[in-house]
């Protein structure tokens, strides 16, 4: 099933059950209020909102309504957790060799994992408000998963049965700042703003065989003002599998239901072509493009977002059809949009990068 949450004035909105092809809606309030109601209780909440999904799919209630992204939250609007993984060693591989330094072997047996903000996440089509843009404002397309409880010193197994919904994020980085903070030595803070999430999160069993050891094999799809720069595999690279991810926080502490976990920077590796390297699939993140053009030519050329630039981050089922509905951001100042003449006067993707093809 497909469930949303709808702007409703209050800090955690209107749960809704959404239809499988995104066009129609239902109000969950003879079930549950709030998402985190039916976590707390999902043995319970779960099959209920199931035979709804399933009348709405058919027809057969009386009180549907068209669904407009536009008016969701996150669904799971502030949560108590969110922890994001690096469970793409590809990533963490290129940018380490972007400075010619090596990836500890560590690395490849103990995921990488930050604490970030939860309390106050952006809905799929909210501004993306920075202060300033020399903070160096980068997009990174990512999958997530929605936990159930799941006990402290979980197997990686145990822990794959703990996920609930599956969603698409947008983890916002502010590059500029992420040097002086890990120098720190401990860990990002201010260069991780509010996370974003797709209009919809998802049962596993609307991914069909797309859900596969833990991992999600579809294509991510980043488009940066208008302009499709990734279509990257989140199946086959992704070191370490949600279950695992989630088995690593519980290492020490129980993960309550509710959490939220990400993959980190959906990526792909590149293949050497004509003796040079090619990304085929693009990028989810800018970073990563500028760490692609050190290796080959030395120095990045490709610059971060500035105020006016889109991000759109979408997933399409094997049928095709979008799976969770899009992520699609403007960046903004704080203060509101900026005024169309200085929006067209930053547009276009900054790089000579072509355009990828469904």
């Amino acid at each position: 099933m497909k469930l949303a949450t709808l702007q409703d004035g209050s800090r955690d909105g209107q749960l809704v059950v959404v239809s499988r092809d995104l066009t129609t809606a239902h109000y969950a309030t003879g079930i549950a209020h709030r998402l985190q109601q039916v976590l707390d209780d999902w043995g319970f909440m779960s099959p209920q909102l199931q035979d709804l999904y399933t009348a709405l799919n058919h027809g057969r209630t009386r009180h549907a309504f068209p669904f407009n992204p536009g008016q969701c939250m996150a669904p799971l609007p502030r949560a108590y957790q969110w922890a994001d993984g690096s469970a793409y060693l590809n990533h963490v591989e290129l940018v380490r060799k972007a400075r010619n330094a090596e990836v500890p072997a560590t690395f490849y047996t103990d995921p990488l994992m930050y604490q970030g903000g939860s309390d106050d996440f952006l809905g799929p089509t909210d501004d993306i408000v920075v202060p300033s843009e020399a903070m160096g404002i980068d997009f990174e397309a990512e999958v997530a998963v929605v936990t159930g409880d799941v006990p402290m010193g979980a197997t990686p197994e145990q822990a794959l049965d703990g996920i609930r919904l599956v969603m698409l994020a947008n983890d916002v980085s502010l590059r500029n700042l992420i040097p002086a903070e890990l120098a720190k030595g401990f860990g990002f803070f201010q260069s991780k703003p509010a996370t974003a999430f797709s209009p919809v999160a998802v049962t596993l069993d609307e991914l069909g065989p797309a859900w596969q050891d833990g991992r999600v094999h579809l294509a991510l799809q980043s488009t940066w003002n208008g302009r499709k720069v990734g279509l990257c595999d989140a199946g086959p690279d992704m070191t370490f599998h949600f279950g695992q991810l989630i088995a690593h926080i519980a290492k020490t502490r129980n993960v309550r239901a509710g959490s939220i976990v990400g993959s980190g920077t959906v990526s792909n590796p590149g293949v050497e072509k004509n003796g040079r390297m090619e990304w085929p699939e693009g990028y989810s993140c800018i970073a990563e493009k500028r760490c692609i053009e050190t290796i080959q030519d030395g120095a990045p050329k490709t610059e971060f977002m500035k105020y006016g630039d889109t991000i759109r981050i979408e997933m399409k089922g094997l049928d095709g059809k979008s799976l969770f509905g899009a992520i699609e951001q403007e960046v903004v100042p704080v203060g509101g949009r900026v005024k169309p003449a200085e929006a067209a006067a930053s547009q276009g993707v900054r790089g000579e990068d072509e355009a990828l093809e469904d």
